[in-house]
């Protein structure tokens, strides 16, 4: 194989150095060939001969030169082509993350449901100006403002469907099918001389046993084997020995704070667990009743192994001890007084959240749960006390969406969010009833933002199919954070608990309530006027049914 040193063409085995095309046929001549320029140049053989240098040289400078740097020059501008379209694509990339964003697109944005109106004489009686005081708009907000009237159209449908329907409680033959064991481990009776609700459970076990290695809190989660490795030291120390047989105290919660997230339950459960009566689970949240006696340790995992009810009453055993000392004092046993300490429990979630029911219990024609949460602990603790903190719904969402969403946080996002859920929640509502809806797990696993949580009316006439009135407190975030001595005194006298100091009242009521946003999302701002214009109307008829049952407008939430 060989090549002319002069164009670098290739040439057939037996061609001469004229028969390139370049140096035209037989009559060529060096001196006068433009190409050759005078120069008497000689084929370069590459095939199995060595190559020279110089040669090598040489024809890399030729190459360009003899095709007159038209090589050198297309290959210059597909490089800067190439980079031009790149720089392009980038911009082109940028202005539509931004303008998508921020409603500067040409285009109108999917998540915008089609052209809206202004119309803020709907707006809960504020108009356009009033919002001015507590948010300031900026252009790139013009846009959303126009999705008030579209989505207006979706609240009222979702209005129009709403009725308030009284649920069947199923009768306890029912519960104790789809629960028997649980029914075997919790007896139908307590102690006579503890406030709390205790009873003495037979130990089997002997002195090498451990008695919470198969603990599932312990098993799947780090933070809680300090807790265990504890109680496994003090164990023994604490069964009661009658007649050769070993006892241990087991306990449930006397009290439940049963929601709802983002209303200041955590603020509530660290001053209560203040108070020399009360005791808590060794967890402030077990979500052993919406969750983990199900196998759901977190939603996005999927199932587990289910957690038996004796992994959740491991989690009382230290507030059992203290009980124990109590019971076993001179006091209770000779004079007969009983014992005050009382256990709470205060998992957030216990109040709504019922989504595991369709995978375990049999569907219903109509779709609604045949079981819910307050079925069973009305069937073990029928005088159990339930205290519920709420908070204006619309203000709990947007706390709700700001602790939940984990990236792209903003206050446009929150709106389109909350469009979307809108939608997803009209679309059940107009196939199935208001119950059905609220307890479904695939809506509310679709939805962006956990809209259902803000229906306090829903769940709670749900709770007051089973339990009495008398037997359910009800707070408000609002009137906790303004006069908190005055809303713990209430908790107080609904849990029957007994005189505090004045050093120990301080100690209990001496800072604000702590609701505050993290840091890294103190920056992010209030959210748009239009969305919370739109969660108002989404949210009106649910609170005026929550305050005609509690009696009470200030659950209207009109001005908060």
């Amino acid at each position: 194989m060989r090549y002319c040193i002069n164009c670098c063409i290739h040439l057939l085995p037996n061609d001469l150095h004229r028969q390139c095309f370049r140096c035209r046929g037989p009559d060529h001549n060096n001196q006068k060939c433009p190409v050759c320029k005078g120069e008497n140049k000689i084929p370069l053989y590459t095939d199995s001969k060595q190559m020279k240098w110089l040669a090598v040289l040489e024809v890399r400078t030729d190459h360009c030169e003899s095709w007159n740097g038209f090589f050198c020059l297309r290959k210059g501008k597909l490089c800067s082509l190439m980079f031009g379209l790149i720089v392009m694509t980038l911009v082109m990339v940028s202005y539509i993350l931004t303008g998508a964003k921020h409603g500067l697109l040409l285009i109108p944005s999917p998540f915008h449901y089609g052209a809206f109106a202004s119309n803020p004489s709907l707006m809960d009686n504020e108009s356009l100006s009033d919002m001015k005081d507590h948010y300031q708009p900026s252009k790139m907000n013009i846009s959303y403002v126009k999705d008030y009237s579209s989505i207006k159209l979706i609240i009222d449908t979702i209005t129009s469907k709403i009725e308030f329907i009284t649920r069947q409680r199923p009768d306890l033959g029912e519960l104790r099918k789809q629960e028997p064991h649980m029914f075997s481990v919790i007896p139908n009776k307590f102690l006579p001389n503890s406030k709390n609700p205790c009873w003495y459970e037979e130990y089997r076990g002997n002195t090498t046993t451990d008695p919470y290695a198969t603990n599932s809190y312990a098993l799947y989660s780090k933070r809680f084997r300090i807790f265990f490795d504890y109680l496994r030291k003090v164990f023994w120390n604490h069964l009661y020995h009658y007649k050769g047989k070993h006892y241990r105290l087991r306990c449930l919660p006397h009290f439940y704070i049963i929601g709802q997230p983002k209303c200041g339950t955590t603020d509530l459960y660290d001053r209560l667990r203040l108070h020399p009566e009360v005791r808590f689970s060794a967890i402030k949240e077990p979500h052993w009743w919406t969750r983990k006696r199900f196998g759901i340790i977190r939603l996005r995992d999927g199932f587990h192994d289910r957690y038996p009810v004796e992994d959740y009453l491991d989690l009382f055993d230290l507030a059992a001890h203290q009980i124990q000392s109590v019971l076993q004092s001179e006091a209770v046993r000779e004079r007969g007084k009983m014992n005050n300490i009382i256990i709470g429990e205060a998992s957030a979630s216990t109040m709504w959240d019922n989504n595991a029911w369709i995978f375990f219990y049999d569907n219903s024609t109509d779709g609604e749960p045949p079981f819910l949460i307050q079925d069973f602990i009305h069937a073990f603790q029928p005088n159990a006390k339930l205290i519920i903190m709420l908070r204006d719904p619309v203000e709990r969402l947007y706390s709700d969406y700001l602790y939940f969403a984990s990236a792209n946080k903003s206050a446009e996002d929150f709106h389109e969010k909350v469009a979307e859920s809108l939608q997803l929640f009209e679309g059940c509502v107009l196939d199935y009833s208001l119950r059905a809806c609220v307890y479904n797990n695939t809506l509310n696993n679709a939805m962006p933002v956990r809209l259902q949580v803000g229906l306090y009316v829903v769940y709670l006439l749900d709770w007051l199919t089973v339990f009495d009135k008398d037997q359910i407190l009800v707070l408000r975030l609002e009137d906790h954070a303004s006069n908190m001595r005055y809303t713990m005194h209430k908790v107080f006298h609904f849990l029957d608990l007994g005189p505090l100091s004045e050093k120990q009242e301080a100690l209990i009521t001496k800072s604000p309530a702590s609701n505050t946003r993290r840091p890294e999302d103190r920056s992010l701002g209030p959210m748009l006027p239009t969305t919370k214009a739109i969660l108002r109307d989404f949210y009106r008829p649910f609170n005026t049914k929550l305050a005609q049952v509690l009696f009470d407008d200030a659950f209207l939430w009109k001005r908060t």
